[in-house]
């Protein structure tokens, strides 16, 4: 059963403020840069599985662009965490296993934000969520 205590207004404030920095961060350094040079990013992509530069470099603006809209409106935001894990691990144990923690501290925060997200869910302050209480509770 669900609980149907809500939470309190700064655990839904540090929530959103998480979903919404973590995600315009991710867009703005990783995500963005890709679509706006795709054919410059597929010369340069790393391709540790060898399914070629096309393969390699969509599932990243998938989780690099599209996950972070999703994550930032807070619909399907745990389910949405899931490939940006999935390629920010990819990068860091098979792209880049030699680098040290320090080198890789971005990716390692990263990792730790969106990690934080799938395991704690979007808060309340996201898209239908005040639809949502309404028909939990009874309202109306």
């Amino acid at each position: 059963m669900k609980n149907l205590i809500s939470q309190p207004p700064r655990i839904n404030a540090g929530l959103f403020f998480l979903r919404l920095t973590g995600s315009l961060l991710l867009l703005h350094v990783h995500g963005l840069p890709k679509v706006f040079h795709f054919s410059e990013e597929l010369t340069r992509i790393e391709d540790p599985f060898g399914l070629g530069p096309y393969m390699s470099l969509l599932p990243a603006i998938f989780a690099e662009v599209i996950c972070p809209l999703f994550i930032i409106a807070g619909v399907g935001a745990r389910l949405a965490c899931l490939p940006i894990i999935g390629v920010l691990l990819v990068a860091m144990v098979f792209v880049h296993p030699g680098w040290s923690i320090a080198e890789g501290q971005f990716g390692w925060l990263l990792l730790i934000v969106f990690g934080t997200l799938a395991i704690t869910g979007p808060g309340n302050w996201r898209i239908g969520s005040a639809r949502r209480r309404e028909v939990r509770y009874g309202a109306g």
